[in-house]
């Protein structure tokens, strides 16, 4: 049998704790919760957890904070669920480290397939990668070659580099910050629009059909996730 995943909760509603338990067996899951923030974040310490859901609205500090705060020590997968809508919000936690957002009411359905993609982003970072295979979409790192289909493609470096991001956090919401840090340099984080130019140029050569894309999907205002599910 395989070890269950470990949980840590943090959330101060009772209804949405008891939701959550719901969602999965007592084999496949152990669940440790905490109803406020520095509860939380002294759970995770104690606890080692796989996986942390976290609500931003909390009764002592803000979940922004406790992101920051774990960012510090702890690369541990950190969901956050939360009814704030905001686009700010969003982008806020994900720059600060979290690794997904979604916003309530959300499905079991939803939060497992994100908990799965962030359990496996979170093995893969302990090896390194040196390909990448999806749905005809190959990428070989260690010879920066993409193929669809078997048929090679010709991208411009900045495309790769976009590409190359995308697929490593595949699954996982990459904000247009960390886009523009990572493959123009931090002076460009402001450079929306030329990020937006380069990703249109991106998906015309590895997308059948650009307006309904299969691969990269937008996240309004936020950034962009490379669809594995």
């Amino acid at each position: 049998m395989p070890e269950p995943i470990q949980f840590v909760v943090i959330e101060d509603e009772a209804a949405i704790r008891r939701f959550l338990r719901a969602s999965q067996t007592a084999e496949e899951a152990e669940w440790h919760e905490a109803e406020t923030g520095e509860a939380g974040i002294k759970l995770v310490a104690q606890k080692s957890p796989d996986i942390v859901l976290l609500d931003l609205g909390l009764p002592d500090i803000d979940g922004l904070e406790v992101v920051r705060r774990l960012r510090e020590w702890t690369e541990v997968p950190i969901i956050v669920l939360s009814a704030r809508g905001k686009v700010l919000d969003k982008v806020q936690a994900l720059d600060l480290g979290a690794d997904d957002y979604l916003t309530k009411p959300f499905s079991v359905a939803e939060l497992m397939a994100r908990v799965r993609v962030s359990l496996r982003h979170a093995r893969k970072a302990n090896r390194e990668e040196v390909s990448f295979n999806h749905n005809g979409l190959s990428v070989d790192f260690a010879a920066r070659l993409v193929k669809l289909e078997g048929v090679e493609l010709r991208l411009t470096q900045i495309e790769y580099r976009l590409l190359k991001m995308l697929v490593q956090y595949a699954g996982r919401v990459v904000t247009q910050k960390q886009l523009l840090e990572k493959v123009w340099g931090s002076e460009f984080c402001d450079a929306t629009h030329t990020l937006r130019v380069h990703m249109g140029n991106l998906r015309q050569k590895i997308e059948s059909d650009p307006g309904r894309p299969k691969f990269i999907r937008t996240e309004t205002g936020v950034g962009y996730r490379f669809m594995v599910d």
